[in-house]
């Protein structure tokens, strides 16, 4: 199943808007991902993550709220650090 995941803004990099790249930390799990569609947020806000792209801005506690549900589903083993289950 492929869903959207949320997580927060931990260091964004490059100044132009289409090629603009950010770190984003998934419960202690960090990934980059293309901010191309959320030139607005700043490191310390949350974004929900879809195939490697931030979709949109979520404020924290939806974003605590949505990672949460997603822990109960056990939908969170692409995240998972390997050998972890």
């Amino acid at each position: 199943m492929c869903l959207a995941i949320p997580g927060k803004v931990v260091s964004i990099s490059g100044d132009d808007p289409l090629v603009r790249m950010g770190k984003i930390n998934f419960s202690g799990i960090i990934k980059e991902v293309s901010l191309a569609y959320v030139p607005e947020v700043v490191i310390g806000d949350y974004v929900i993550v879809h195939v490697g792209f931030a979709l949109s801005k979520v404020d924290e506690a939806e974003a605590q709220k949505v990672f949460e549900y997603l822990r109960q589903m056990d939908e969170l083993g692409d995240l998972e650090p390997e050998g972890v289950k």
